[in-house]
């Protein structure tokens, strides 16, 4: 917002200037607009450079969130797939067990037990690897943003340096 109005007030001061001197004589008129033409350049560079790291940032935001998301959706799909495959597991054990005779009924009840039980043991280990991974997507993606934030504060100190500099001349 300070660099936006110094570049407005530099620019006033540069036409008021120009309008001053008089149209007979144009040489007058160009030396103010020398003398201030280095600092509203330099302010103008800078102001680009710091819209080109914001810009910058943002895009790398937008495509680490989008990274998340898709890791997110993608670890949602895979519990959802675990689950109706340790479903189906339970279902055809609990059927082969109602199936059974009289005399193997207990055997085949335990044994449907036993086989849900490690359904539901595979389905759980899924969940929790889709989840390491969709963590691991996360902080990838915030490494990329605190980079990407790291860059545009770099160009801002630097873009405010070389006005400063600019100023000084």
């Amino acid at each position: 917002m300070n660099k936006l109005l110094a570049t407005l007030i530099a620019t006033l001061f540069v036409g008021v200037a120009s309008a001053q001197a008089p149209a007979a004589t144009p040489a007058p008129a160009a030396a103010p607009a020398v003398a201030a033409t280095p600092a509203a350049k330099a302010e103008v560079k800078a102001d680009k450079a710091v819209a080109g790291a914001v810009k910058s940032e943002a895009k790398v935001d937008a495509k680490a969130d989008a990274k998340v998301a898709k890791a997110e959706a993608a670890a949602a799909d895979k519990k959802a797939k675990a689950e109706a495959k340790a479903a189906k597991a339970k279902a055809k054990a609990d059927a082969k067990a109602a199936k059974a005779d009289a005399a193997d009924k207990a055997k085949a009840t335990a044994k449907a037990e036993k086989t849900g039980a490690k359904a539901d043991e595979k389905m759980t280990k899924t969940a929790v690897k889709a989840d390491e991974k969709v963590g691991a997507t996360k902080v990838e993606a915030g490494a990329d943003k605190a980079k990407a934030a790291a860059t545009t504060t770099a160009v801002k100190a630097e873009a405010k340096a070389d006005v400063k500099a600019a100023g000084a001349k």
